[in-house]
C-alpha cells in the first residue's frame, strides 16, 4: 500500500492519471477511482452508467459523475465488453467516496487486449514515485 499526503493506492491495483484504479479478476477487469480521486472531485451526488453488454474503447466513457464542484466522465482504460456495472451506486452514489476500492467500485469490463493495454498503466516497483509525481501535477492544476 502507498499512502500519501492521507491517501491510498493499493499495490495490488493499476492506475490511469485520470485515477482510476484497475484490478484484474478472472480473466475481467474490475475499476473504480482512487481515494484521491474522488477528494479531487468531491462528494458524488449523482452517477450515470452505460448498461451492461455495452462494448467500450479505451479512453471512452462509461458513464459520468457529478458531485457539486465537478461533471465528468468515467474513462474506459481497457477496450472490451463491460459486464457488469455497480447498481447499487444508482442508490447510493456516496459509495465511491465512502468506500472508492470496495463496495465504491464502478464497472467490471471484459476487456479484448489486456496484456496489450496493461503497459499503459501505473503500478508495480515504481508506484510510490508515480504517485509522488501525480499528486504534485493534480494539485498544482
Amino acid at each position: 500500500m502507498v499512502t500519501y499526503e492521507g491517501f491510498e493506492w493499493p499495490d495490488d491495483l493499476f492506475y490511469t492519471d485520470d485515477q482510476i484504479w484497475l484490478k484484474q479478476e478472472d480473466g475481467k477487469v474490475r475499476l473504480g477511482f482512487t481515494t484521491f480521486g474522488m477528494d479531487l472531485a468531491g462528494k458524488i451526488k449523482f452517477v450515470r452508467l452505460r448498461p451492461a453488454g455495452k462494448a467500450i474503447k479505451a479512453g471512452r466513457s462509461i458513464g459520468t459523475l457529478e458531485s457539486g464542484k465537478w461533471t465528468g466522465p468515467v474513462k474506459s482504460p481497457v477496450t472490451g465488453t463491460i459486464a457488469e456495472v455497480n447498481d447499487a451506486l444508482k442508490e447510493n452514489p456516496g459509495l465511491l467516496n465512502e468506500d472508492p476500492y470496495g463496495t465504491g467500485w464502478i464497472a467490471l469490463i471484459d476487456p479484448e487486449d489486456l496484456d496489450g493495454e496493461m503497459g499503459n498503466l501505473e503500478g508495480g516497483a515504481g508506484l510510490e514515485e508515480w504517485v509522488k509525481k501525480d499528486y504534485a501535477e493534480k494539485k498544482a492544476a
